[in-house]
Formats: C-alpha cells, structure tokens, sequence
C-alpha cells in the first residue's frame, strides 16, 4: 500500500527541516520505505478534506490503505513498530526507545517551543526582555540533564533508535537560539543525526518543496 504524508506547501522554517513531517520523512528514510507527499497550503490546513485527517488542521498526517494518523509521536511510533530499524529486538531496549522518544516530545520539546513562541510573537512585548531570561532557564535545565545522561555514548540507549531520531529534531530547532553552544556534547549530537544516509535524503526532500514553492 502507498504510504502518504503531508507537508507544508511553503514551510514557515524556510527549508532548514525544523517542520514536523521531516521526522516522519526520516524516519521513512531509515527503514526504506517509499512514500509520496501531498503538499497543504495554510488555508488548506483549515478545510474539510484535511480537518478530516487531521482535527487540529497541522501536520504532518500518514495514510496507510485505510490507516489514517496524525500527531508526529504517533506516526514515528507507527513505523518503528511495523518496519525493522528504529526499535531494538530486545523487549526491554526496545521500551527505552519509546520511552526517549516520548521524552523528546513530551518533556524536553515544549519548553524548546514555548521559547520559540516567545521570540517570535512576543519579541516587541514590554515583558519580553524580563520572560526571556527565564524561558531560557527552563530550556537550559533540560539540555543540562540530556547532556548528563548522554555522557560520551553515541545515542541516548546504545544503538540509534526513533528515540534518537526524535531527539535529535527536537533539539534542532535551538539551533539559531545560541544555547547549544554551551553544551558541546549535544552539539555533536546533533551532528552524528544529520549525518546519517537517511536524514540527508529526508532533508534534501524537504528543502526542495521551500525551493520550488513560489515567492510570497
């Protein structure tokens, strides 16, 4: 059956891979499955046919034959579940890539937005210049601990899994904020993800939809 994704038509992040459908396409990328994307428009986001796939009117969403998912979590989840190559066959290991990946989404990414959030729409507040400091605390908390436990390995739990695959796009879009600067071991991180075969496919995909969208 046809694997199909969504996707921005014209992604806000420029083509940098910070839109969420760049985990579902690396993560298809890692376990070789073929896919086609349908592109969204902002007002498409908002119709029918897409409310219909996906309540909230984001994406990404998978559709699979008669499967229909949205929520990045659960379509990654989906896929390392059904194709070998993002979970461990060991019962135990394979728990601890879920539960990083949950991690990823759940506790490390939302302080990442809310700052995100902040610089974007709250830069030209009069509370700005007071909040930021701590919004930058609550993130700061976070990749001190990530960083503690990742210590010297490679990946989060031995090999790389969809745990690694979604820390790693969460932690990406720090990338411009400057805090991972201080924390060389993520850094490299980082790196050691966006240098895989699999990634590099799924980010050149991506970028050439912000290439080819027209200006506007």
């Amino acid at each position: 059956m046809t694997i199909t994704i969504t996707a921005f038509e014209n992604s806000p992040d420029r083509g940098q891979g910070l839109a969420r459908d760049m985990r579902v396409r690396w993560a298809l990328e890692e376990v070789g499955q073929r896919y086609e994307v349908r592109l969204v428009s902002f007002k498409g986001l908002k119709q029918p046919a897409h409310l219909a796939l996906h309540p909230f009117g984001q994406i990404p969403t998978y559709e699979e034959g008669d499967l229909v998912l949205f929520e990045s979590g659960a379509i990654l989840l989906h896929i390392a579940e059904h194709h070998p190559g993002l979970l461990p066959l060991d019962a135990d290991a394979r728990m601890r890539a879920i539960m990083w990946m949950f991690a990823a989404l759940n506790t490390v990414e939302p302080p990442i937005v809310e700052r995100s959030m902040a610089v974007i729409l709250e830069r030209d507040k009069p509370w700005y210049a007071e909040r930021q400091p701590m919004l930058d605390a609550r993130v700061r908390a976070r990749l001190d601990a990530l960083s503690g436990r990742l210590g010297d390995g490679d990946w989060l739990d031995g090999a790389f899994s969809v745990g690694d695959l979604m820390m790693v796009t969460v932690l990406r879009r720090l990338q411009s904020s400057g805090l991972l600067q201080d924390y060389p071991t993520l850094l490299a991180y980082i790196a050691r993800g966006e240098a895989r075969p699999a990634y590099q496919r799924a980010f050149a995909d991506q970028l050439a939809v912000f290439t080819a969208a027209p200006a506007g």
